[in-house]
């Protein structure tokens, strides 16, 4: 969410920024919020008068009832009703307007970065660079599911029965590979200065909210049946949620943090057959890094954890490249965004891994969270990233270290976590 002040201020230039979006259906909801605004401020003015003016005749009433005059205490007594009756109206029609300005400002997109590209949809998004060579290989990669299944370690047919499309079982050395790069992924970020953490995997509506916008929850989350309740879609929803309402140090930023949880995920719509098998999925376990930082700090951090994933995946000699997202393929809370691909040899192409995200102050301005300076409360920047996400990491892992047998190679910094195995071999 925006500062209602911009929109005051500059209302031109927010319609200028919803227009870089592709979303002119929005224009509307400036002017509204402008109007809204004036009208409730007119509002709290007339209230603020009558209050004072109803103090006022409130001590007249009792000077005249000292004086023995009854008869203009009580006209002044009808009065002091009428004002208190209108006070109330008042109250109740700024509470009204007051909510309609919170709907329509939670829909009105964050400003974006200038250096943004200008695209409608992800097909316009822009390659930055490249890591590692992306090479192909000398024989046919089968699709995912092929190689999982031989390996011995993906059954979908059996999730199909108990829970339907969608879901998986991993099996034997597959599932220990995943949990081996979860765990990896966790240590690395430890050792790179963040604070592990396991958050709550459901939250309140008042926390999602807070973190993504509406179309994002009808896309994304499950809630619980007769709670208030969901599932959460990544960690970093509970993570920002954390700190909702909450009035941090100075001293105390940035907080850096990296988090481990299921994530669950609709996933509507329809999709190609090479998001089939594990690749888009209801549910899967992911990795992520959340920072909390004052604003002159947020886009140091930006860089700084786009480049702990992709140094993350170079380590497993998996190549990747980093793309900065249009300005249609952004979120509306987000300032700005850049995805990580990792290279898929049997498509010949990248595909996305994770994607990292500077939300500014949206996220804070919804959650309420703030930290203390000399000069008063300032609301935070908040910054998300995927460290890992495996089941779509092990697509990117199984093709790029595919031998022509079918067996798998473990890169040397996974081994200690897989038994000191330097392969995973077909299974007869």
């Amino acid at each position: 969410m925006i500062d209602i002040a911009l929109i005051r201020t500059n209302p031109e230039l927010v319609k200028e920024n919803i227009k870089r979006k592709f979303q002119d259906h929005k224009l509307g909801l400036v002017d509204e919020v402008v109007e809204l605004d004036k009208k409730n401020r007119e509002l709290k003015k007339e209230g603020d008068d009558l209050r004072a003016k109803r103090n006022s005749l409130s001590a007249q009433i009792g000077m005249l009832m000292k004086a023995g005059k009854r008869d203009e205490a009580e006209k002044i007594k009808a009065q002091v009703a009428k004002n208190n009756q209108r006070v109330a109206e008042i109250e109740k029609e700024e509470e009204e307007i007051a909510a309609q300005i919170k709907k329509d400002m939670y829909m009105i997109p964050n400003i974006v970065a200038k250096d943004v590209p200008i695209g409608k949809d992800d097909s316009q998004n822009v390659q930055l660079e490249t890591f590692l060579e992306a090479k192909e290989k000398p024989f046919d990669v089968p699709y995912h599911t092929d190689i999982l299944e031989k390996l011995g370690g993906l059954d979908l047919d059996s999730a199909r029965r108990t829970s339907g499309q969608g879901f998986y079982y991993l099996t034997g050395d597959i599932a220990r590979l995943h949990s081996a790069i979860l765990t990896y992924a966790r240590d690395f970020m430890i050792n790179r200065g963040f604070t592990y953490v396991i958050p709550p995997f459901m939250i309140r509506s008042e926390v999602v909210s807070g973190v993504m916008s509406f179309d994002e929850m009808d896309n994304m989350m499950y809630k619980i049946e007769g709670e208030d309740l969901y599932l959460i879609g990544t960690s970093e929803h509970s993570m920002i949620g954390r700190y909702m309402n909450t009035i941090l140090d100075e001293k105390q930023l940035p907080l850096t943090l990296t988090s481990y949880s299921p994530c669950f995920r609709k996933e509507k719509g329809a999709h190609g057959i090479e998001e089939r098998g594990i690749y888009r999925i209801h549910q899967f376990e992911k990795q992520e890094m959340i920072v909390i930082c004052k604003p002159d700090q947020s886009d140091y951090w930006y860089d700084q954890l786009w480049k702990n994933t992709v140094d993350l995946f170079v380590s497993m000699e998996i190549p990747v490249r980093t793309l900065a997202c249009c300005t249609g393929d952004l979120a509306d809370l987000k300032y700005k965004s850049l995805d990580v691909e990792a290279w898929s040899p049997r498509q010949k192409k990248y595909f996305e891994v994770g994607s990292c995200s500077n939300l500014t102050d949206a996220q804070a301005r919804r959650l309420g969270i703030r930290y203390k300076t000399d000069k008063g409360t300032v609301f935070a920047h908040t910054l998300n990233n995927t460290v890992v996400a495996p089941p779509r990491m092990l697509i990117a892992f199984i093709e790029n270290h595919l031998n022509q047998d079918g067996s798998v190679y473990i890169p040397p910094v996974l081994r200690p976590y897989m038994g000191g195995k330097d392969k995973i071999d077909v299974k007869k």
